[in-house]
């Protein structure tokens, strides 16, 4: 029998030609160039999640829809929370989640919403008798010309998605979760190495790491872990909704040891490894996923 011949890292996903584009957020698949990779074509599952009951916030699109469908092809029954702009994508998502034969459920509105925030958690537990795993991954950015033109409505909104939304989330979620739960929060290279067009992202990205610490030490006598995964350069509906320009576009994730940027489908399995049994005795970690940028 021939050997399996590993994937050369550098050219997993060939296709790094990201031409000049721009969409207004939330960023929305069918319009971002070339198509993000999920792993709609290519995830395999092992039954690591059987029967898992997972909510993930940003589960439509980038990122999160790469963990909902690996999630479902592990075993685990998937809700997606997401912007009603997003429905299209939430509806994609949902679709592929109910094809590996899990339950779905998906919820319109904003994260920055209190009461939505927090009832996102509470339906989900009581259509499925609990919440086993709540991934925090929605969020928003912007490119700033510097602090000084920054706007406090915009700096209010980066703060509002990316951390209230997840205290929100969490808050509700914590009551619900039994021993064996997992909390896994999506946090950024931007906690560690903030680009200063990025800054407001980069602090929340940063408070997100504090939070995922202190929390996990909280949890811990409970049996709840709590981790983060900092994605580096990442092709997603949001870059081009980030407001860079065309030469910023063509250079996105050739700063990397790896020399190209990353697809959704490649931080799967670290959000998988984090919410399955294999990782009993981790809690409080942040796992990057960076093409080899140190965090």
């Amino acid at each position: 029998m021939a050997a399996h011949e590993p994937t050369d890292p550098r050219n997993a996903h060939p296709d790094d030609d990201f031409p000049a584009q721009e969409q207004p957020q939330p960023g929305l698949t069918g319009r971002t160039t070339p198509t993000p990779d999920h792993g709609e074509s290519d995830y395999r599952g092992s039954d690591r999640l059987v029967g898992r009951r997972t909510l993930i916030t940003g589960g439509d699109s980038g990122i999160g829809r790469a963990v909902a469908i690996a999630f479902a092809r592990e075993g685990a029954d998937v809700a997606i929370a997401h912007l009603p702009e997003e429905q299209a994508d939430a509806d994609s998502a949902v679709e592929l989640v109910r094809d590996a034969g899990r339950s779905a459920l998906s919820f319109a509105g904003d994260v920055r919403d209190p009461e939505f925030a927090a009832s996102i958690a509470t339906r989900t537990a009581e259509e499925w008798g609990g919440l086993d795993v709540l991934v925090l991954n929605a969020a928003y950015q912007k490119d700033r010309e510097g602090l000084e033109t920054l706007a406090d409505d915009e700096f209010d909104r980066v703060f509002r998605t990316n951390l209230y939304g997840m205290i929100y989330t969490a808050r509700a979620a914590i009551p619900l979760m039994q021993p064996g739960a997992s909390i896994i929060v999506t946090s950024s290279i931007q906690a560690f190495q903030p680009s200063p067009g990025l800054i407001d992202y980069a602090m929340t990205k940063a408070a997100q790491v504090a939070f995922v610490k202190a929390l996990a030490e909280e949890l811990g006598p409970r049996g709840i872990r709590v981790n983060a995964v900092a994605p580096g350069p990442i092709w997603t509906p949001l870059i081009p909704a980030t407001g860079w320009d065309a030469d910023r576009l063509a250079q996105f994730g050739q700063d990397t040891p790896l020399g190209r940027a990353g697809q959704p489908a490649e931080l799967a399995g670290a959000y998988v490894y984090l919410a399955s049994d294999a990782a009993t005795y981790v809690s409080g970690a942040v796992l990057p996923v960076t093409g080899g940028k140190g965090l």
